[in-house]
């Protein structure tokens, strides 16, 4: 594993305390930690799924920004109307500017720039947001700015092969010494396996393998401290 590339999104932070945060402040602030992770599975649900529409231009960025929010809250009886779903889009925006790495996930970065790993990020999403979020968690003490990739300045995005070689090609990597580190089986496990690349699932959502589908993951785990132990040993 001579280059290690990872995710960002619910992979290096946990993405669903900003949602959590914003719906307490502006739906409800009375629902149980359970009952928020499932509005926010499903918004992440709908969120790939327009996002997919985004990319082929068949919805706009807002269309997809706000549509994941209202049919999320949709599913559970939840009704609001746009002016109430771009103002959640925003504030959610606004926690995510507050996000921090899993402390395991800082120690890790630390250990593989020390062993002298090549590291780079691939993510999925629109520039300018996903950027605000990489200098948020201040990856650049780790990662080369040129070593950073993000979907939407390609316009192409996972799990589509061509953005995975482009990212090889970039950097110079050998697929078979590169290891992927993604949270979105869809995205990252298939894409990455498709790419030549071994795939590490974080799977600390709990989800479950689509049962028709031909990859697997090298190796899954559900917790960012399995992902440091595994390298570590």
């Amino acid at each position: 594993m001579q280059t290690i590339i990872f995710d960002v999104d619910d992979t290096l932070y946990d993405q669903a305390l900003s949602f959590h945060r914003t719906f307490q402040k502006l739906i409800d602030s009375d629902k149980t930690y359970e009952q928020l992770d499932q509005i926010y599975r499903k918004s992440r649900k709908y969120s790939e799924i327009l996002f997919d529409q985004s990319e082929k231009g068949e919805i706009s960025i807002k269309d997809w920004q706000i549509g994941r929010i209202t049919k999320a809250f949709e599913d559970f009886g939840i009704q609001i109307d746009e002016e109430e779903a771009v103002r959640f889009d925003q504030e959610y925006k606004e926690e995510q500017r507050k996000i921090s790495l899993f402390p395991e996930i800082k120690q890790l970065l630390t250990e593989l720039k020390q062993q002298g790993k090549q590291l780079a990020i691939l993510t999925n999403g629109e520039e300018s947001h996903q950027a605000l979020k990489i200098a948020q968690l201040q990856l650049d003490k780790w990662i080369r700015k040129d070593h950073i990739f993000i979907s939407g300045t390609h316009g192409i995005a996972k799990p589509k092969r061509e953005i995975f070689d482009i990212v090889a090609a970039e950097i110079n990597s050998i697929p078979e010494q590169t290891v992927y580190i993604g949270d979105s089986f869809e995205k990252d496990v298939v894409g990455a396996k498709q790419a030549g690349w071994q795939a590490i699932w974080m799977n600390h959502r709990n989800r479950s393998i689509p049962a028709n589908s031909p990859y697997k993951p090298d190796e899954e785990f559900h917790h960012a401290k399995e992902l440091l132990d595994f390298f570590q040993s």
